[in-house]
């Protein structure tokens, strides 16, 4: 690992923020840091890969160091050639025993599907994670890996630190997935890998399909179907085997969401954002806003490394209050925070529905949405697992409070947000862990012209 990823990953200092509304309108021709999501994908499986990939546009924040770190633990050969990374994996079945604990910071995406690696691998593993990650529950993940063979050691109500007994045995699982989760999803499909026969998911709702994608483009074949309620089926035959393969990292839509929201809301602004990824099953937010009236095209729409990536255009606009179904959570989760801010901003009552995977975020991500809201003089309450917002399409009035980030990454990142459109400033107790999933943040929105 270089220098300035080894100083990236390295835990950052309390950072509190006051933030003011913007002093001139946002403009510029910006590119954000690589989709989180992506990046820890392509790490593992050119980390299960027989050969040498190459990854362009990774993101380089802590969560995605921690993976490039446990990959290496478990075997692979990584490093960091100028903007590209270089990883040498040994094949699926090639992986080895970790000399010690893989700590995987406060990332739940990793641990979960690190998780699914671990299952069916003939070695014990011992995994851990920040203060936050600690806190959230893995037993969606581990309860359905068991019928596989491995076994997992947890601390109550299955949280880490895990001991991960894996089997080289693999059984492949046919699963049903109660609530949608990419994350379940993709752990099952990953112990899949190595597991004799045919894994099979079954998700009614249909979610980020990120890990099919780049399984395919490595080689694997997946076959997804649609059933007749509309939900999916994903197949994948093991032992399967991963071809080394070079893949472009698109712009993190949910990192765009930012300077995004931030556009819309401050007036006069006119910005362009380059290479986003625009996987339909992440456009939730996108499809929220227009809806709302935000003024956002889409240009020279492509698609890289197997997923669909365009320019997008975004000035300021008037917004109205949205009622955003339930069905479109899983295309959106990471988002409703910063929709949130959008939606105190519009004219109208707004309602955002089925938020119940929220409580189970870095923090119970419903609950400090509503508080960061409220403590801003925000007229807002929780419905069941709704969220139900009166907003003020001025501006004037809100602000004016500190808000309790709790370790979560996109509600500092929604906070700050806030402040830069409200008629007072606000104050943000923490932004020192933006650094996790969006590196350089506060400096690109001062490039931007949000004067932070």
């Amino acid at each position: 690992m270089s220098d300035r990823a080894e100083n990236n990953s390295m835990s950052a200092q309390v950072a509190p923020l006051r933030v003011q509304r913007a002093p001139a309108p946002l403009r510029g021709d910006v590119v954000v840091p690589g989709d989180k999501s992506i990046s820890h994908r392509a790490l593992m499986l050119a980390a299960m890969a027989q050969g040498r990939s190459e990854i362009s546009g990774l993101l380089e924040g802590e969560d995605v160091l921690r993976t490039a770190s446990a990959m290496r633990a478990l075997g692979a050969e990584i490093r960091q050639d100028g903007a590209r990374w270089v990883v040498y994996g040994h094949g699926a079945q090639g992986l080895r025993e970790p000399d010690d604990v893989l700590d995987m910071g406060n990332s739940g995406t990793a641990a979960r599907l690190m998780a699914g690696i671990l299952s069916t691998q003939p070695f014990n593993s011992f995994m851990t994670g920040d203060a936050s990650l600690r806190a959230r529950p893995m037993k969606r993940v581990t309860d359905p890996l068991q019928k596989n063979g491995a076994c997992f050691v947890t601390r109550q109500g299955g949280r880490l630190p895990m001991v991960v007994v894996g089997t080289a045995q693999g059984t492949p699982i046919h699963y049903r997935l109660p609530v949608a989760s990419a994350q379940v999803k993709s752990a099952i499909l990953l112990a899949g890998l190595n597991a004799q026969g045919e894994t099979l998911v079954d998700e009614p709702t249909p979610t980020r399909d990120h890990t099919e994608n780049m399984l395919r483009y490595f080689g694997v074949d997946v076959a997804v179907n649609e059933t007749d309620s509309g939900g999916r089926l994903i197949r994948l035959t093991g032992p399967a085997h991963l071809n080394a393969q070079n893949v472009i990292v698109p712009g993190d839509p949910s990192s765009a969401a930012f300077p995004i929201v931030a556009a819309l809301l401050i007036p006069g602004s006119d910005l362009i954002i380059r290479n986003v990824g625009l996987n339909p099953l992440r456009t939730g937010l996108l499809t929220s806003l227009q809806e709302m009236g935000a003024q956002i095209t889409i240009e020279d729409i492509r698609r890289e490394g197997g997923e669909r990536v365009g320019d997008l255009r975004v000035k300021a606009s008037t917004l109205r209050a949205v009622d955003v179904p339930e069905k479109r959570a899983p295309s959106m989760i990471d988002e409703y925070p910063i929709l949130s801010v959008a939606c105190a901003f519009a004219e109208g009552t707004s309602r955002l529905r089925g938020l119940g995977e929220l409580r189970v975020k870095e923090s119970d991500r419903l609950n400090a949405t509503l508080a960061l809201l409220k403590a801003n003089h925000v007229t807002a309450r929780i419905d069941g697992d709704d969220l139900v917002i009166e907003g003020r399409p001025d501006g004037d009035g809100l602000g004016g409070g500190r808000v309790e980030t709790l370790m979560d990454h996109r509600l500092a990142m929604s906070a700050i947000i806030f402040g830069l459109a409200a008629s007072n400033p606000i104050d943000v107790d923490d932004t020192g862990f933006i650094n996790t999933s969006f590196p350089g943040f506060i400096d690109l929105m001062n490039k931007m012209g949000a004067g932070l």
